[in-house]
């Protein structure tokens, strides 16, 4: 059966202007086909206001001491649009600097409450927090008590000098960050010299407990800053003191 050749002469006609398009598509960019484009959609720069920033707009001649607006408002627009675009990354970056914080945190916590003997608790605060936390020295101090030799520190604990707790945070402080420093070796130890910023947390960890404190040290220098959230250290905090007594049978 022979089909009838105005049938397809619709096919013929899409072909060729299919090919028809395919080559203004290959064309050579000119400025021409640039504004033809604009005219055609003069709502593109509307959705796409960040490409203000790439294009200059040209100021109008209005004469001696006549102030062009329409230029001076386009600056400010792209001025403007940086600085949210600057606001929207750093805010960005510290979400997920506060999220990652928030992970570490956690799983410290899982590993101290997996411990299976004091002496292994003592050793992952000391050891394992520094891996998990992605810090350099972390440190577990307990204030030295002239008598005999059971209020020594068990081993992996520093003994610190009578009084210096309280020296450190005063009466009512329990949470100290500080930047830019030098590592004090009667917290760090042999550890100190890597300190360049440092979180000392208070450990209330009972009434008849000496004295105690938590110190974290980072090699950044900004990693601890006067200014930031504590919530997450203060909970670690109380995970600690809670451990130390369920291991010890002490009294809040």
């Amino acid at each position: 059966m022979t089909g009838n050749p105005r049938d397809a002469a619709p096919k013929k006609g899409a072909e060729e202007k299919t090919a028809s398009e395919k080559a203004a598509e290959n064309a050579p960019l000119t400025a021409a086909r640039v504004a033809q484009y604009l005219r055609q959609h003069p709502e593109f720069l509307a959705r796409n206001p960040a490409l203000l920033e790439k294009i200059e707009v040209p100021g109008r001649d209005q004469g001696d001491g006549v102030v062009d607006l329409q230029r001076f408002m386009v600056e400010r627009l792209r001025s403007e649009l940086a600085e949210m675009e600057a606001s929207r990354d750093e805010l960005v970056a510290n979400v997920r600097n506060n999220m990652a914080t928030q992970s570490r945190t956690h799983e410290a916590i899982v590993s101290l409450l997996a411990a299976r003997s004091f002496e292994h608790f003592v050793e992952t605060v000391t050891t394992d927090l520094a891996i998990v936390l992605d810090l350099d020295v972390v440190a577990l101090g307990v204030e030295h008590t002239q008598g005999d030799g059971q209020n020594q520190p068990p081993a992996g604990v520093r003994s610190l000098q009578s009084g210096m707790v309280n020296e450190i945070f005063g009466p009512t402080q329990n949470i100290l960050l500080r930047n830019d420093i030098d590592g004090d070796p009667s917290i760090f130890g042999a550890g100190a010299g890597l300190v360049r910023s440092d979180a000392l947390i208070r450990l209330n960890i009972s009434s008849e407990a000496p004295p105690a404190l938590l110190a974290l040290g980072s090699r950044q220098s900004d990693q601890y800053d006067p200014g930031q959230g504590t919530e997450l250290l203060r909970f670690l905090a109380q995970v600690i003191e809670h451990t130390f007594r369920a291991w010890l049978s002490l009294p809040e």
